[in-house]
């Protein structure tokens, strides 16, 4: 299955799946208008591929405790493939770091922290900076409300499989 297009079937599978993944196999076939078995069988397929690579619980932190969500724009000092192997093996230790993107553009990287608070954010950032992780400069975006937060692709759209 690996390497071939996916059908229709597939793809609202997987947009299925996401939003629910503990969706029941009945409830799934129901949803794509499979019969259960085959069904379960392509769910299978799927997670053997490597297009299913997990099942999540979306956790609701604001009922834990307050968080700051930081939006850091991180700038290298060097740009040789080692400057990016070593900044990218060294942030991938900080469990605040929840994404990290390779940009194009004005800066290097786009970071995303979730951490305890500003101060927490502003500690963490002097520990990465003494350890230097190569970072030239970095400018911080505190995320005041976020309206939108979305935890599925549009798989439906970006794929139209093959007839």
């Amino acid at each position: 299955m690996a390497g071939t297009k996916l059908d229709r079937i597939d793809i609202n599978i997987l947009a299925e799946l996401q939003k629910n993944g503990r969706i029941t196999n009945t409830d799934l076939a129901d949803a794509v208008a499979l019969s259960p078995s085959p069904c379960l069988a392509r769910v299978k397929r799927l997670e053997k591929a490597g297009y299913i690579t997990s099942y999540n619980a979306k956790i609701a932190l604001d009922k834990l405790g307050e968080t700051a969500t930081v939006f850091t724009e991180v700038t290298l000092t060097d740009h040789h493939m080692e400057d990016f192997a070593k900044f990218e093996r060294n942030i991938r230790t900080i469990d605040e770091v929840i994404e990290c993107h390779l940009i194009s553009g004005g800066y290097d990287y786009l970071l995303k922290f979730v951490t305890r608070g500003i101060t927490h954010y502003q500690t963490l950032m002097e520990k990465i900076l003494e350890q230097d992780f190569g970072i030239a400069k970095y400018f911080s975006y505190i995320v005041l409300k976020s309206p939108i937060e979305k935890l599925h692709y549009p798989l439906t759209t970006l794929f139209k499989p093959e007839k």
